[in-house]
């Protein structure tokens, strides 16, 4: 059987509801001759009479009573299916794969899933934390369709910068310079250092160096670790000092103390592809935006 036309589903319901063809096709805008043709085409279609026509009005027929509520439920489907694509091209409905710095994930990841899910809840957001290298690759190869990072990163990336915060010298508490207000570089020049090996993410160990050396020393590195978590934990248990953002302080607050450096600031940003058409992805980077402009996403999740 062939399968019968929206608008004669459309034309039926309404007709079904006026209960007279003069009626319909006024509300519907069309001839009284148009109605009447596509109703009996309809009927012809599906081998049944739907519609009594006498001189007391148009009544639906026993098979017509049963065929409305399919009828409704039709056009409902095809109108929700052609909402899902208006809403898909406003960029409020899809599929869109994040990635979070490891690092930022504490102080990123609650804050911007709350927000995608209450302002595009039709949006299927997966997310993941990993390693700098990983995420720079995962975006670079169109496997991921934006990350939550900190820069220096590579070329050929669309950025934008969610939050900016002092970098601080992390010190064990009991260190003699652990009750100063702010620290020049400078002054941890004599200092044994617990770093992330240069092999982590070489762009940002040249950055590193550019500010140590601009500082006028190289740094005594006498232990390295891979994440902020160890990173803080060694410098709790006195074997050194580090330099981190002041947000890290919402990993560990405890055998530690953060003294932020003089001029010395890093962001977070959100990358994605430049040839990255989503619309999804770019409501997405507009509602993470307007986030960041109205809440102090350094705090913590």
């Amino acid at each position: 059987m062939t399968t019968p036309e929206l608008r004669q589903l459309r034309y039926f319901l309404v007709l079904a509801e006026e209960r007279s063809f003069t009626r319909a096709a006024r509300r519907l805008m069309i001839a009284q001759q148009s109605l009447s043709q596509q109703i009996n085409a309809l009927e012809r279609l599906l081998g049944a009479k739907l519609f009594e026509r006498g001189g007391r009005g148009t009544e639906l027929t026993d098979i017509g009573a049963l065929f409305v509520a399919e009828a409704r439920a039709a056009v409902d489907r095809a109108d929700e299916a052609v909402a899902v694509v208006s809403r898909a091209l406003r960029g409020e409905a899809g599929n869109l794969r994040a990635t979070f710095l490891t690092s930022v994930a504490n102080q990123l990841l609650p804050p911007v899933v709350r927000a995608v899910h209450r302002e595009l809840p039709d949006l299927r957001l997966t997310t993941e934390t990993t390693s700098i290298a990983q995420l720079v690759d995962r975006v670079l190869e169109g496997r991921r369709d934006v990350a939550f990072t900190r820069p220096p990163l590579v070329s050929g990336l669309e950025s934008r910068v969610l939050t900016t915060e002092p970098v601080c010298a992390v010190l064990p508490t009991d260190h003699p310079l652990s009750g100063r207000s702010q620290l020049e570089l400078t002054e941890l020049a004599g200092e044994p250092w617990v770093m992330t090996p240069p092999s982590s993410w070489p762009p940002w160990h040249r950055a590193y160096g550019e500010q140590f050396r601009e500082a006028g020393f190289a740094p005594d590195v006498v232990r390295e670790a891979d994440s902020v978590q160890e990173l803080l934990g060694l410098v709790a248990a006195g074997l050194g000092v580090t330099r981190l953002v002041r947000s890290s302080l919402t990993i560990r607050d405890t055998g530690v103390v953060f003294v932020p450096l003089k001029d010395a600031y890093a962001h977070t940003e959100m990358v994605w592809l430049p040839g990255n058409t989503s619309p999804a992805l770019h409501r997405l980077v507009d509602v993470v935006a307007e986030l960041a402009s109205n809440v102090d996403l350094t705090a913590g999740g």
